[in-house]
């Protein structure tokens, strides 16, 4: 039960940050914002340095518009249970990237965890999701005909 509302706090956690960005109207300037900021920033490695300059500052409008989707659809697919296990993988690697940028906010630390343990363990993670309970349903529909 624990990987469950694990899975389930996690994908409100995104969903919430997806609202938050969609109804502060994050797009291509925020990502500018962070693209120009990586470069002389100390705490920037190296790698996110160079991806900020030669793909996510020329691709801000792109980068705008996924990333609030990205988190939206994180969000919809932890909380319903729906492709737990890459979610959750997605999870991790979108937070690592926040971080790489510099962009640590509280949640973050806590969103790694609750990744974690739906990584650690998802077949208990999604138990109690969306793609259980129909799998549960058609095999008791097949049953049925046996």
């Amino acid at each position: 039960m624990v990987a469950t509302v694990a899975r389930v706090v996690l994908g409100a956690l995104w969903l919430w940050e997806g609202t938050t960005k969609v109804r502060a109207g994050f797009g291509a300037a925020d990502i500018g914002l962070v693209a120009a900021a990586a470069g002389p920033n100390s705490r920037v490695p190296g790698y996110f340095a160079l991806f900020a300059g030669d793909v996510l500052g020329p691709l801000a409008g792109l980068f705008g518009v996924v990333i609030p989707l990205l988190e939206l659809a994180l969000g919809a697919a932890l909380v319903a249970g729906v492709l737990t296990l890459p979610a959750a993988t997605a999870s991790l690697a979108t937070l690592l990237l926040y971080w790489s940028s510099d962009q640590l906010i509280t949640e973050y630390p806590v969103m790694a965890a609750l990744s974690a343990i739906v990584l650690i363990w998802p077949g208990a993670a999604r138990r109690f999701g969306l793609t259980a309970l129909l799998r549960r349903g058609r095999m008791s529909a097949t049953s049925r005909w046996i």
